[in-house]
């Protein structure tokens, strides 16, 4: 870890000295939980003197601590300490007054980053790509909705006023909201967040970002993580909701978080292949991605909305097959020479946490390559045999991540039981509820 005061000591030159600084720590939903300090305890931060329990990293979606994981009271909630991630003091631009925030991470001894951190298992998957030589370089894109503001949480959403049900890229639905969405690309430049092209998705008020690949693919999941913090807060300065849930609206496409992977080597792009076709080593990734989704599933799609778009006619893949520039696909090649060759993954949510899909992706992708597992027909080929579908039922794909060996090899087989302990408490609770539709359709009935 660098001194963190260096960092806070160009800041300030730079902008001045924050009114308070946000220290961000992303929980194993990807929902941000930390402190806030004052401006001048910089220091404070650097000595190690900001701390947190260690179980932070892992509450359910509700924020409840569930002493089936084994963490928390179960073994008397001791503290971690709190560290910030260097590069990452940035301003908040949509904040009231001059405020900072910093992504941290905690440490049980000082020196190394807990093994509940979901940021530190992608690094560590990053360090199985450099011991073979390689690079992942990646790109995401993330979709969300801009609702009108709810008065109460049980509120269902509702589409900004002259929202079309079908915006498709309509270039006057962006001018109708260029002040929002303009200050988001704004503040995206202020933090530093690669962003390219913004559009009008499908769905009423739905939009899409792309972000610039990078070969840090740390950076990646760290802004798909920071966006959608940046996105929320601008939006509620406009007196409306913004929401990346998977599925907010039955009727309209949902959320989706699509990621595209290619792989440097020595030589440059691995999955590049100038013959025609699909090169070996990209054949390979492919399937790898694809015999592990289902054991993935769980990452990809993680609370009980996500499985909304996994049922037939919701608007997304349903099935681990690939194609040739084929949005029908879970896994699409839009480019298979030169150096733009790569894949696109487009099964998970935009509700994920970026750092545990990108992590799921870049494993399946070594079993391919370490494999050398062979590429089935593309789904379009008349041949092709259709493959299972990926589950639309939470609770199996939980049970399927839970027995899983792959996911014990590239996740760790207690941070396994902690997601799979967290996710079947969210299912025994979130299920268990009676929701209106079942009142409106049998109370009278039966």
């Amino acid at each position: 870890m660098t001194d963190f005061l260096d960092e806070f000591a160009a800041y300030e030159a730079a902008r001045g000295r924050p009114d308070r600084i946000e220290l961000l720590l992303c929980d194993i939903n990807a929902i941000h939980r930390g402190k806030w300090l004052s401006g001048d305890d910089a220091k404070k931060i650097n000595d190690g003197g900001v701390r947190l329990p260690l179980s932070t990293y892992a509450p359910n979606i509700m924020g409840e601590e569930i002493p089936e994981t084994g963490l928390g009271m179960a073994v008397g909630d001791p503290d971690g300490v709190m560290v910030p991630v260097t590069g990452t003091l940035k301003p908040v631009p949509w904040a009231d007054g001059h405020v900072a925030q910093v992504q941290c991470e905690m440490t049980e001894d000082g020196e190394t980053v807990s093994w509940l951190s979901a940021r530190d298992k992608l690094a560590a998957m990053l360090a199985r790509y450099a011991a073979r030589g390689l690079t992942p370089v990646i790109a995401t894109e993330l979709e969300f909705y801009i609702v009108a503001a709810r008065e109460t949480p049980e509120e269902s959403p509702c589409p900004p006023p002259h929202a079309p049900d079908a915006q498709n890229y309509e270039l006057n639905v962006l001018d109708r909201t260029q002040d929002i969405l303009t200050e988001i690309q704004a503040a995206c430049a202020e933090q530093g967040l690669a962003t390219d092209s913004l559009i009008a998705e499908y769905g009423p008020g739905q939009y899409e970002i792309n972000f610039h690949h990078t070969d840090d693919a740390l950076e990646a999941a760290d802004t798909a993580v920071l966006f959608r913090r940046l996105v929320r807060g601008v939006v509620a300065r406009h007196g409306m909701e913004a929401t990346f849930m998977a599925k907010p609206y039955a009727e309209h496409p949902g959320n989706g978080m699509h990621v595209h992977v290619s792989v440097r080597g020595a030589d440059g792009n691995i999955f590049a292949h100038d013959e025609g076709g699909v090169s070996p080593a990209l054949g390979h990734a492919v399937a790898g991605v694809l015999a592990t989704m289902p054991d993935a599933q769980a990452v990809l799609a993680p609370h009980l909305n996500s499985f909304r778009r996994f049922a037939p006619g919701s608007f997304s893949p349903n099935r681990p097959d690939w194609g040739l520039d084929h949005r029908g696909a879970a896994v699409r090649l839009p480019d298979t020479e030169g150096p733009a060759a790569r894949l696109e993954h487009r099964i998970a949510g935009a509700d994920c946490n970026p750092y545990l899909a990108i992590t799921a992706i870049l494993g399946g992708i070594l079993h391919g390559l370490d494999g050398d597992l062979p590429l089935p027909l593309p789904l379009d080929d008349p041949l092709a045999p259709v493959p299972d579908a990926l589950s639309h039922d939470w609770r199996r794909a939980v049970d399927v991540f839970a027995a899983s060996d792959f996911i014990e090899d590239i996740f760790g087989a207690r941070f396994r039981h902690i997601y799979a302990t967290l996710k079947q408490d969210e299912i025994a609770k979130l299920t268990a509820e009676i929701t209106p539709v079942e009142y409106r359709v049998y109370l009278g009935r039966l």
